[in-house]
This record gives C-alpha cells, sequence and structure tokens, in this order.
C-alpha cells in the first residue's frame, strides 16, 4: 500500500506499489501456497494471472489453485484469471448467482456455492476438503476486509510504498470495520525488512503464524 493506505490509485492504469526484488518475494510466497484468492472486483480491474513466474519455483512446488469470490457472477472465462495456467480455478459464489456463474464460466471453473452472502468461513473449510491448507489472500479492499474483520487470517504481510496517492476516490487497503486488533489489543510484529525502497511489515494475527 501506498504511505496513505491506498492500494491503487483511482485510474483505469494499474499503479504500480511495489518494485522487482518485492515481487519476487511475492513470488516466493505464492509458490510455498496451496491456493491464491482474490475477488471478483480484482479480475475485472487488474485482470491479473497469479502465476508463478520464476521456472524453478514452478518446477519445484506444486502450482496453487486460483480461488475467487463473487456475489453476483460477473465474470468473464477469458480474463486471464480462468485463461491462463494449467492448474484448477475454484469460485466460491453467493447462493443467488451459482447458476448465473456456472452458465457464464462453462467448463473454466468450478463453481461452489458459499451462501447469501458468501460465507468465508465456509469457503475455508471447503477449501480445507480440497486439500488446501495454506491460502494466500491477495485483495482487493473489500476480501482483505472480509478475511481480517472476521479474524480468518493467521498472518498479515503489508508492505508500505514510499509515496502517496492522495485521493479518496482510490481503494484503501481495507474498509471500515470491525477489527480484533484494536489499541488495546494489539497485532504481534514479527517482522521488517526493507526491500530496495519498500519496507514489509509482518504481523503475526494467531498463534498459527509460521515462525512467529
Amino acid at each position: 500500500m501506498s504511505i496513505d493506505g491506498y492500494i491503487d490509485d483511482a485510474t483505469n492504469e494499474r499503479l504500480l506499489l511495489s518494485n522487482d526484488a518485492d515481487f519476487d518475494r511475492v513470488d516466493e510466497v505464492r509458490a510455498g501456497c496451496d491456493a491464491i484468492l482474490v475477488g471478483a472486483n480484482t479480475i475485472r480491474r487488474d485482470n491479473p494471472r497469479l502465476l508463478v513466474r520464476s521456472p524453478a519455483r514452478r518446477a519445484a512446488n506444486a502450482l496453487p489453485v486460483k480461488v475467487t469470490l463473487t456475489a453476483h457472477g460477473d465474470l468473464d472465462p477469458a480474463a486471464a484469471f480462468f485463461a491462463t495456467g494449467d492448474v484448477d480455478k475454484v469460485v466460491y459464489c453467493a447462493s443467488p448467482a451459482v447458476e448465473k456463474a456456472r452458465h457464464r464460466l462453462g467448463g473454466a471453473a468450478t463453481v461452489v456455492d458459499a451462501g447469501d452472502p458468501v460465507d468465508l468461513a465456509q469457503v475455508l473449510s471447503d477449501l480445507a476438503g480440497r486439500g488446501i491448507r495454506r491460502l494466500m489472500v491477495e485483495g482487493g479492499s473489500g476480501v482483505h476486509t472480509g478475511f481480517l474483520t472476521a479474524g480468518l487470517a493467521d498472518e498479515l504481510h503489508l508492505v508500505v510504498a514510499p509515496f502517496f496517492v492522495g485521493d479518496c476516490r482510490a481503494p484503501r487497503f481495507v474498509g471500515d470495520g470491525s477489527f480484533p486488533w484494536t489499541a488495546r489489543r494489539r497485532a504481534r510484529l514479527v517482522q521488517v525488512e526493507q526491500i530496495e525502497d519498500v519496507v514489509l511489515l509482518r504481523y503475526a494475527l494467531s498463534d498459527r503464524c509460521t515462525g512467529a
């Protein structure tokens, strides 16, 4: 995020908040996960591939499953999320939009009824049943807010870029909500690392945080 807490700006161009060294760190984290999750808005806005980039890491690790959440089923099977990577894609969909999502996506993904609204605890339970033990939640803002307010994250990797966005129309790292970590119950900082011109702050949010 930017110094003032934004994960993008308000333009149609992608805002690069990080640098090559940190992108490589993220690639390493991805390679160590069983699945990567982003929200449907992130797919529509950023068209991410969510692939492990390093050939060596791809050769050494099982490629992570791609996961998304959608309230309305408005997903394009031609999006890079679905069209790239020989891995399973799983879509957790709000009950009223399940049939719509299955019709739109066809065989591009497995569509799972996740309640109305989408129940994140149910999503995690279903993923566990599919053998997913380590899930990387990459965004966007609404997804971050949902997982964090529900207390469902074990650790938080927060990278701060050395500039301001300064535009309230842009998406923030999280939205409003009731978070378990407050001024009276502080998250535990377990790592601080400068990565060229950005800084990584790693917080333990549960006792399951690796290396905490």
